[in-house]
């Protein structure tokens, strides 16, 4: 039997190779012989760098950047083929770096994502994929670009500060001092969402109480960036605040379409296509996929279904294992997810699930190649 374990990270516990290991461990205690092919997978968010330069045998570079909050923090990201980043925003402006009670994105800011791509640049690269996702902050990449040397003035001349509570004061916006390499830079985002700068589905309502902002902020912050894109609109004469995407990551899709003409992929594909899935999936007889979380949501361009529609095009089965089945999770199986194993057995909280998630997982991956085996005689596996 060919196994190809393809499965996301469990988010804030396992990475995605973790989950595959154990996984694993779950087949051997059936399939003692099985030939098991792990790969790390991702959707553009957390664990995309590992996805990518686990497989392109590139190297990790880690540096000193601002947090959200412009604290000093140590962020990662990787490089592959010698001039190709892969940087997730979230390892230097996400939501986890900030404790609840500080969460603010009226002061956040995207400061370090900017000090990552001026490090790439640095080091040679010239082509940057970027991961969106996970971030703490909703200044439309106004942090970002400040570190790429954009200035940001008000009504005086001078610098509007950090965050997007500090867009109202916006007046006029200067690139003359962008840095040129910028302009020799291929910048593909990952991207899977299709919300727009601002307005009822734009960064701010939908994304924004989840960063801590109150009811009051919301109001104020989508204004914010309905004003900044205007301003950008008279200074530079870019209008891409409903190109889907833009309002991704709290609205730093819009800025980096704007400043550094970025093109939009979905995450999975930009992560499939390197580490070269699809003749994994070929030479296997199944194909195990899954996410720490299975809903609704995981039809909308997550790993699961990216894995299951390729295992599809080639006869595949596909199982997922989950760390929870949500409402909405029967979706999965319209979109080539033969069947969902979950970790959870008997009430467990939170706190438990994740503590006790190694063995949970394993039993669960043991479980579901059990009842393989009970029918695998006419499936004629090696």
């Amino acid at each position: 039997m060919r196994v190809l374990i393809a499965i996301d990270s469990f988010k804030g516990n396992l990475s995605s190779l973790e989950v595959a290991a154990i996984v694993e461990k779950g087949i051997r205690r059936v399939y003692k012989d099985a030939k098991v092919e792990k790969v790390a997978v991702a959707d553009g968010g957390e664990g995309t760098v590992e996805a990518i330069v686990e497989e392109m045998k590139g190297e990790y570079i880690k540096i000193s950047v601002n947090d959200p909050l412009l604290e000093p923090t140590v962020a990662r990201y990787g490089i592959i083929k010698g001039n190709t980043a892969i940087i997730e925003m979230a390892e230097a402006s996400g939501l986890y770096l900030i404790p609840k009670e500080k969460r603010n994105p009226m002061l956040t800011s995207t400061y370090g994502t900017g000090e990552l791509i001026m490090d790439a640049l640095n080091r040679g690269c010239r082509k940057i994929i970027l991961g969106l996702g996970g971030s703490a902050t909703n200044d439309a990449g106004l942090g970002m670009a400040m570190a790429l040397g954009v200035k940001f003035l008000d009504h005086d001349g001078r610098s509007i500060g950090n965050g997007g509570g500090a867009l109202d004061k916006l007046e006029h916006v200067d690139v003359s001092g962008i840095d040129p390499r910028i302009m020799e830079t291929e910048f593909v985002v990952a991207c899977d969402v299709d919300n727009p700068l601002y307005g009822e589905k734009g960064a701010s309502i939908v994304f924004g109480p989840q960063k801590g902002a109150t009811p009051e902020m919301l109001d104020i912050l989508d204004r914010n960036l309905l004003k900044y894109a205007g301003v950008i609109k008279k200074d530079l004469g870019f209008d891409t605040a409903n190109v889907p995407g833009a309002g991704a990551a709290g609205g730093l899709g819009y800025g980096l379409t704007t400043f550094c003409n970025a093109t939009m992929k979905k995450g999975v594909d930009i992560v499939f296509e390197a580490i070269n899935i699809e003749e994994r999936i070929q030479k296997a007889d199944i194909v195990i996929t899954g996410e720490g979380r299975i809903d609704g949501q995981t039809i909308h361009g997550k790993t699961p279904v990216g894995v299951a529609a390729r295992g599809k095009k080639y006869g595949k089965p596909v199982f997922a294992i989950a760390g929870f089945i949500d409402k909405g999770a029967e979706l999965v199986y319209e979109y080539g997810i033969d069947s969902i194993m979950s970790s959870m057995v008997g009430p467990l909280s939170l706190e438990e699930a994740i503590a006790q998630s190694p063995r949970l997982i394993e039993e669960a991956s043991e479980r579901l190649f059990r009842i393989i085996k009970a029918v695998a005689s006419p499936l004629q596996f090696d």
